[in-house]
This record gives C-alpha cells, structure tokens and sequence, in this order.
C-alpha cells in the first residue's frame, strides 16, 4: 500500500482540462485556490509592498525562508512571538523552503555531510548547522502551514554523479525530514521534493523514492537553476505523471509567466519565484503584452497607463511616463508601484488559469495569452 494513503489529504482536486488542474488546498490559516503562486517573502516581508496589497492583488499563500529566518530574527524568538504568521501580520497561509536551496546558492559558505550541512552565516560569519531534523524544527518553531523536506539542490549543469550523489542523499533527507514532521499538529503539511537533475532516471527514482515514504504533496525541485527551458519542461514531463494525482504540485523557484503556464499545462499546481518583485525594482512590468521595460525612453512622454483594461488599479492609472520617471529617478515608489502591478498581474494569470481550468477551456487561454504575449506591447505614441 502506498504509505501516503495513511497521510490526511487536504487537496482536493476540482476540474482538469487535459493535465491542467484546478482544486482547492485546505491549510490551518485558510484555503489555498490552485493553481497558485506564492510571491517570495524571503525574510518575513515582501519587498516594496505591504501584506495587504499581496492580499488584495489575489495571493491566497506566501512563502518565506527558513535560512534566512533562521538566521534573524531567529526561529525561536518568532514562535515566542507567536508564529510567522503574527509576527509579520500576514495571518494567511505560508509555505516555507527548508534551507536546501541555500546548500547552491550559498556555495561558498557551506560544507555538505550525511548529517547535515554547515553553514557561515552571511550576516556574520557565525557557524549554523542546517540538518533535517533542526530544517523541521525552525520551520515548526515559524508555524508554516506547509513545510518542506530538507534537500540538496545541484546548480545545471552538473555531472550526473553529482547529481546522482545528492537525489540520494536527498531522499534519504526525506526520511528523516518525515520522522522529524510525525509531532506536528493536524492540519499541518510536510511535502517532499524531486531531485534528479536533469537526468530522466534519476527523477524517476527519486520521485518513486518520495512517493513510497508518503507526503502530503510533492515538490519538483532543482530546476531554474541555470538550464534552458526545454530542459526544465522535459524534466516536468518526465516527473508530473510520477506524482500521486490526489496530491498537490510544486513546481519551486519558477519563475517568468510562460514557465508557469507551460507548467500548468502539464499538471503543476504551485508556484513561487522572486521574479514579480525583483524585476519591478529594477524597472520592469509584467502586462497581458509580456515585459515592458520602463526604464526605456520611448515612455518618457507616454500619459498611458500600461494596461487600461487591468483590474488593478495602478496598472490602469499609473502614467507610463510617470513610471519612467520615478524609474530613472530611483525613486522608491517606482519599484513600489512595479512590484505590486507585477504581483497583481501574477495573481490575475492564475485567476484566468483556474477560471479556463474549470470550465474546460484551457487550450483556448493558453493560446490567447501566448498571442498576446507574442504581439507585445501597445506602439509608442
């Protein structure tokens, strides 16, 4: 018997058109619409925007990151204060990574063993100990609706003993990474994620490996991490089907709004990325006409606003030549106003996703985006 069976199911899947999928996820702080993106709040904020413009442009989950919580405030003094969710005045559903992303991207400061890795703080040089068994307990102590098994993610490209070395590594994480989860109350969510690399059999195995230790989901990680798309969706392909159909998923770190519908369009339920709030920092704006780049001189003397037909508001009012302005300005409020029109225009591409989903007619919005998307931005006047 298959031991997720035995795990409570909080996924309930609503309609499928072809793979894509809709349902609804039910956390202890409220339910999650998939499909879903989680904007990134890395250290407990979302840069550039308040909490409740990330809950008025549609987010119904955020995420946050256990490494750097970890790091500061601290995970204990954030459940003395009563949990992630109070602490930083969300109070919706949070989904935290459990530090494997770090074991890449932090390269140069980390030592990888069996029990755990070892970290220098970035902040101090201090040494930390990140093994799965304290990945759980921090994630725990922060009070994350969904957490994630500790793992060990390869950058692309790599040799495949590599990458092999650290998919088994990481399942064998997952182990432990469940029997450290057994305490947490009802309700609470622990998913394990896919390695492999690029390599087909290698996500084989390792999506068969998690599935026979049983997760209330299933991540795909390791990818947009340095390989072309094709890869990426080649790897999805391979894994998606691998995947229990009952259980909700997490496609981690993607990314550009194409990735998310090429994902969706093959069974993916969650997403999250940095992209909406990092690109509007640096001057650029997510629109049904793909990325405009703000910072360009051809809008300088544009009274439009970038989209008139959004729902949000300062996607339909904002002046382009405003946005030029306050971009080349460096003005704060320009990122601001950019990071909330991106995470808005996320939120509204996955509303129309859900709505094509349910009423079966996804093919038919996932050709009129990319039309759209293809003929670009409106002329310059």
């Amino acid at each position: 018997m298959n031991p997720d069976n035995d795990l409570p199911n909080h996924f309930e899947l609503l309609a499928t058109d072809g793979a894509a999928r809709t349902g609804r996820l039910t956390t202890p702080h409220g339910v999650v619409r998939t499909p879903a993106f989680m904007p990134v709040g890395t250290a407990g904020a979302m840069k550039g925007m308040h909490w409740r413009e990330v809950r008025d442009a549609g987010a119904d989950i955020v995420l946050g990151n256990t490494y750097h919580l970890m790091l500061r405030p601290g995970a204990e003094r954030i459940a003395a204060l009563g949990g992630l969710q109070t602490f930083t005045g969300w109070n919706g559903p949070m989904l935290t990574d459990s530090g494997g992303f770090q074991v890449m991207s932090l390269a140069d400061l980390r030592k990888v063993s069996e029990h755990a890795v070892t970290f220098r703080s970035h902040i101090d040089g201090a040494k930390v100990e990140l093994s799965p068994e304290r990945s759980i307990e921090v994630q725990r102590f922060l009070g994350s609706d969904i957490a994630m098994q500790m793992d060990e993610c390869v950058r692309l490209p790599a040799e495949r003993d590599d990458i092999e070395r650290a998919m088994h590594l990481s399942l064998r994480w997952a182990e432990r990474s469940k029997r450290a989860f057994a305490s947490a109350p009802a309700g609470y969510m622990l998913f394990g994620i896919v390695q492999g690399g690029d390599v087909p059999q290698l996500r084989h195995a390792s999506a068969q490996g998690l599935v026979e230790i049983g997760f209330h989901g299933y991540a795909i990680g390791g990818l947009a991490v340095g390989e072309p798309q094709a890869v990426m969706l080649a790897m999805i392909d391979e894994t998606a089907p691998l995947l229990p159909r009952e259980r909700p998923r997490y496609l981690m770190g993607v990314g550009t709004p194409d990735d998310i519908l090429e994902a969706v369009k093959r069974g993916v339920d969650m997403f999250d990325c940095v992209m909406p709030t990092r690109n509007g920092r640096h001057g650029v704006a997510f629109t049904r006409f793909g990325q405009v780049n703000l910072r360009n001189a051809r809008h300088a003397d544009d009274p439009r606003p970038l989209d008139e037909e959004s729902s949000w508001p300062s996607t339909r009012s904002c002046a382009r030549a405003y946005l030029h302005h306050l971009v080349k300005a460096g003005e704060t409020l320009g990122a601001m106003l950019l990071s909330e029109i991106n995470v808005a225009y996320y939120q509204s591409l996955m509303q129309g996703i859900r709505d094509a989903v349910a009423q079966g007619r996804f093919e038919e919005f996932y050709q009129r985006t990319r039309e759209d998307w293809t003929r670009g931005d409106i002329a310059p006047r």
